[in-house]
């Protein structure tokens, strides 16, 4: 599986959201209307208003902002023994205007040759990468091609997305990472945060550095999972090399 694409092409990556707002009242009175219009059908009447802005908001780009993106990358460090170094490095801010710009840059510097390089994630294809193209269009940002499939054409798109190779081709399927690290035995490290908790992290406690390192152990995750579909010996945690 993937035999015809090198470790080396891969950009992997993962990116955290949360509510562009604390509270639900902290939006204007516009948008207030437009997102009890956007989640009328699907609010329970007896969750209270805040309480599912709080919980939904940050999935959603025009309510939401991103506050982290982690990327990772296989490089050889010894060619005689075929072994890898992983290098990591994070973008977190809160000012998000700044956090897209240095990734978009890096993305346009370093991997934007459209037949080489691949981006990876898990779920990418329905979540990061939308959310980030529609964020950048927000701030005025330019997208770069490798990101922008508005007008790519199917076999163009060099997006790796680990949920939907693991569906073959059954659209129905969801499979969360936790669940695909489990089932396939990668070792996904243990962190004391999980998804749902992210606002509350960056909201309430002002712990930006703590969802830096939840997302960065799901990039490894994801690189696990690709090692694991091309049956490849997996990357030990001595292997990895976190990049200022």
């Amino acid at each position: 599986m993937l035999d015809h694409i090198n470790l080396r092409n891969i950009l992997f990556f993962d990116i955290e959201t949360v509510p562009q707002q604390p509270l639900f009242t902290d939006m204007n009175e516009e948008l207030q209307k437009l997102w009890e219009y956007r989640i009328h059908r699907f609010k329970p009447e007896e969750t209270p208003q805040d309480d599912y802005f709080w919980e939904k908001a940050g999935v959603y780009a025009e309510f939401g902002k991103a506050i982290c993106i982690s990327v990772g990358f296989f490089t050889q460090a010894d060619p005689t023994t075929n072994t890898y170094q992983f290098r990591l490095k994070c973008f977190a801010s809160h000012d998000e205007h700044q956090l897209l710009s240095d990734f978009l840059s890096m993305l346009s510097r370093y991997f934007d040759i459209s037949d080489k390089f691949f981006l990876c994630g898990h779920n990418i294809k329905e979540f990061d990468i939308p959310f980030l193209c529609r964020r950048a269009t927000i701030l005025g940002l330019s997208i770069p091609q490798i990101l922008d499939v508005s007008t790519a054409r199917p076999w163009e798109v060099r997006h790796l997305d680990t949920m939907h190779l693991w569906r073959f081709g059954d659209y129905r399927n969801y499979t969360s990472l936790h669940l695909l690290t489990t089932v396939l035995e990668v070792p996904n490290p243990k962190n004391d945060l999980e998804g749902s908790q992210v606002a509350d992290t960056y909201w309430r406690q002002n712990d930006l550095p703590r969802i830096a390192q939840y997302c960065q152990q799901d990039v490894v995750a994801v690189a696990r999972v690709i090692q694991r579909f091309k049956q490849m010996p997996l990357l030990s945690d001595e292997q990895i090399v976190y990049v200022p």
